[in-house]
């Protein structure tokens, strides 16, 4: 009598392995792309946030809104009253005098665009005043 032990794995088995990991990587992968979107557009809503904090405490210095552009993508950086968004967000202000303003913010990896306004008429996708809202 012998006595055989086999050690290690068929191929069938390991096959049915590659399998279950190759359908749980198809399901994982395109939910994580839609999480990088959804990190993109929190960082905008924030920079329009933080945005307002700017404006508000600039009127309180001047009277009047600042109004330009700033951009923090592709390695340079340009500030709004000393105001730089997050890596790869590109905000636009705009003042109205001393009645409101309005700011849009994109993102160079999304064609998604986010909006806020205060005082001013409705900015798309904004619909609610002080309320950043991305389309």
């Amino acid at each position: 009598m012998r006595n055989t032990t086999r050690k290690g794995f068929t191929l069938i088995e390991l096959l049915i392995v590659v399998v279950i990991i190759g359908i749980l990587a198809a399901i994982a992968i395109p939910k994580f792309a839609n999480t990088k979107e959804k990190a993109y557009l929190a960082s905008m809503k924030s920079d329009l946030r933080n945005m307002a904090t700017v404006e508000e405490g600039y009127f309180s210095d001047f009277q009047v809104y600042t109004n330009g552009t700033a951009s923090n993508q592709g390695g340079t950086t340009a500030s709004l009253s000393g105001f730089v968004p997050s890596a790869g967000v590109r905000l636009t202000a705009a003042n109205t005098g001393g009645t409101g303003w309005s700011a849009t913010t994109s993102h160079s990896a999304t064609t998604r665009t986010c909006a806020i306004f205060i005082g001013v008429a409705a900015v798309s996708p904004a619909t609610v005043e002080a309320e950043p809202k991305c389309n």
